[in-house]
């Protein structure tokens, strides 16, 4: 059956390809600013629902659809992407030498037996003591924009982030073990989904 990843991040999608999947990529569109909670798990499992359920209500072939979505949970806050440069030197300023919680929100639909499963899954974060120049220099690059809590585990701000406590699929935005744990909730093997070599 058709897998499909419904967000526009590579990231989710080289981890998918990574543990075997050949993901299809249609991107939700939906507004993320319409949906408010009151906790960044709910919020990222809000979020990730709403993905899934756009794209699968686009279907006319059988699929399972994967939505995810990540927030950081910092001194009480909830930070998904800033907004803009200045919103991301803030956070990082406020973030280095520190710690925070990022969350991830799966939500895996099988249209063909009509079920959805929603999980969430934590990771905590510690940040590098950086400097004003190496925030300066990552801003500039653009990435802190274009992810949720303004950094990366896989890319530019790797060095950024000293450890992590939990599961590393979880910071880049999608779980493998989570994943498994959804298709296995249904009887269905990881194994299967494994793309094959005439694939």
């Amino acid at each position: 059956m058709r897998f499909i990843l419904a967000s526009a991040s590579p990231a989710r999608l080289t981890v998918l390809r990574g543990i075997g999947f050949d993901p299809e990529v249609i991107v939700s569109g939906v507004d993320e600013s319409t949906i408010e909670e009151e906790s960044p798990g709910r919020l990222c499992r809000a979020l990730a629902k709403l993905k899934a359920k756009a794209v699968a209500a686009t279907l006319t072939e059988d699929a399972y659809v994967l939505g995810c979505d990540s927030v950081l949970e910092f001194n009480g806050q909830t930070y998904g992407k800033a907004e803009d440069a200045e919103t991301a030197v803030s956070r990082w300023k406020a973030m280095r030498g520190k710690s925070g919680v990022l969350h991830t929100g799966h939500c895996l639909i099988d249209t063909a037996k009509q079920r959805r499963h929603i999980r969430s899954s934590s990771t905590t974060v510690h940040f590098a003591d950086v400097t004003d120049t190496e925030i300066a220099a990552y801003v500039d690059s653009g990435e802190p924009m274009r992810v949720a809590g303004a950094f990366t585990i896989d890319g530019l701000g790797a060095p950024f982030v000293e450890r992590i406590e939990g599961d590393h699929g979880t910071v880049v935005g999608v779980s493998p073990p989570l994943l498994r744990q959804m298709f296995t909730a249904w009887g269905v093997p990881i194994s299967s989904l494994w793309r094959t070599e005439s694939a």
